[in-house]
């Protein structure tokens, strides 16, 4: 074989070569950039679910916080009226409760500013409670009183916007908080 026929051959088959490669490295590039996109579809999957599951434990928190002071202002209603209905107490136990587990929740979910508020909101749903049995069983501590009670309540109104302001922040809802 003389060397134009050989040197023929051999640009052939480079450039067979080439273009098998060339679509093999296509292929490859393309297959890489469609994991990189599933993978960060799948992150930004993760993030909604977590920020869903975030704004599904503040909407339960705040309603059960909101139920629980409720159910202590009718049960300090009750007491001033020396009304010691059943159903008042019922509801203020289940109000508790559901309070205790949503709480519970939000101890794993939410980010420390917001969980200490919560805390703060907890311990004086907590502390009005007891103050509230003591005076329904007569089991009276010094400055325990309805008018005590009160102001307990209206000072726990303000914790529970407060914090729910910061929850809001936290979500990244815009605008003014105008309601009680």
């Amino acid at each position: 074989m003389d060397a134009s026929v050989m040197s023929g051959l051999g640009v052939a088959v480079v450039g067979v070569l080439g273009t098998l490669l060339s679509s093999l490295l296509t292929q490859r590039a393309a297959d890489e950039s469609r994991r990189r996109e599933r993978a960060e579809e799948r992150r930004e999957q993760e993030c909604r679910a977590r920020l869903d599951a975030r704004r599904d434990t503040y909407v339960a928190l705040n309603t059960a916080c909101r139920q629980y002071l409720a159910a202590l202002t009718d049960q300090m209603h009750a007491l001033s009226n020396a009304d010691g209905s059943p159903a008042v107490s019922r509801r203020l136990t289940e109000a508790r409760d559901a309070h205790r587990d949503c709480y519970a929740e939000a101890q794993l979910r939410v980010p420390d500013p917001v969980l200490d508020l919560a805390g703060t909101v907890n311990r004086s749903l907590s502390a009005t409670y007891g103050m509230l049995m003591r005076l329904d069983h007569g089991d009276l501590r010094p400055g325990d009183s309805l008018g005590a009670v009160r102001t307990d309540i209206d000072l726990l109104w303000r914790h529970i916007r407060l914090m729910r302001q910061r929850m809001r922040t936290d979500l990244g809802v815009p605008g003014p908080e105008g309601y009680g």
